[in-house]
């Protein structure tokens, strides 16, 4: 099979910190990176949860969106609550 290379930017600490742990499984850090693309082709999917950043409120940024423009009848839509911030700022 016939290779490519994958180039990529990544803080220094982290790359030192990413190879050392690496070592450590008895891979470099390569393999780590080929059995993560790996298992994402696979699984179609990314192997671990992302989540959105949660407000004091326990709301997602999407979902306190969302509330402002079903509940409280303020906004029709995501635009105009965008409109207002901008708005705002001026």
């Amino acid at each position: 099979m016939a290779q490519s290379m994958l180039s990529i930017r990544i803080d220094e600490g982290l790359k030192k910190q990413f190879d050392s742990l690496c070592s450590e499984f008895g891979m470099t850090a390569t393999t780590a990176i080929t059995v993560f693309a790996k298992t994402v082709v696979r699984e179609r999917k990314i192997p671990f949860e992302i989540a959105a950043p949660i407000f004091s409120n326990g709301k997602t940024r999407r979902e306190a969106v969302q509330s402002l423009v079903t509940h409280n009848g303020l906004f029709s839509n995501k635009r105009e609550i965008l409109e207002a911030v901008k708005e705002g700022r001026k």
